[in-house]
């Protein structure tokens, strides 16, 4: 089974793209934590994993026009590895996450400075993407948005 599931915040504003078809796609980086055992934590060890993600299509589309460097995400999908000859001759592998689902974990206009959570919910979490491509959730009035 090939599914990866990620948590973490964009690197740099999402790159939108079209094929010669017309096909929209759109690519970014996200940072993900790496934990460390407790003693390393205390000791102030902390990295990050930046990792590429790639979508297609409608999500594509959404993601290129409301993610912005900084944003918290959340990203279901697959990995999958490309193989190519480079410029020297030498085989290059490239790895990427190509999402099925990304929910948008913070407000538009929080960035990089937390998230809102919705009062006695779980938390936000705008899904873009999901099982049914057309359905974006319920229509919410905009004076109900909280952001």
């Amino acid at each position: 089974m090939n599914r990866v599931i990620l948590i973490g915040r964009l690197t740099r504003d999402p790159d939108i793209r079209y094929t010669q078809s017309g096909k929209a796609f759109c690519r970014f980086t996200v940072a993900v934590d790496r934990r460390f055992s407790r003693a390393a934590q205390q000791e102030g060890q902390q990295t990050a994993d930046f990792i590429p993600v790639t979508c297609w299509e409608k999500l594509a589309e959404i993601c290129g026009n409301n993610l912005t460097k900084g944003r918290r995400i959340g990203v279901e999908g697959r990995i999958q590895v490309r193989s190519y000859d480079g410029n020297d001759g030498q085989r290059k592998y490239a790895t990427d996450v190509v999402a099925d689902n990304v929910e948008f974990l913070d407000s538009k206009n929080a960035g990089g400075a937390g998230g809102y959570d919705a009062p006695g919910g779980s938390g936000p979490a705008p899904a873009a993407g999901g099982a049914a491509p057309d359905m974006m959730g319920p229509v919410i009035p905009d004076d109900d948005i909280p952001f």
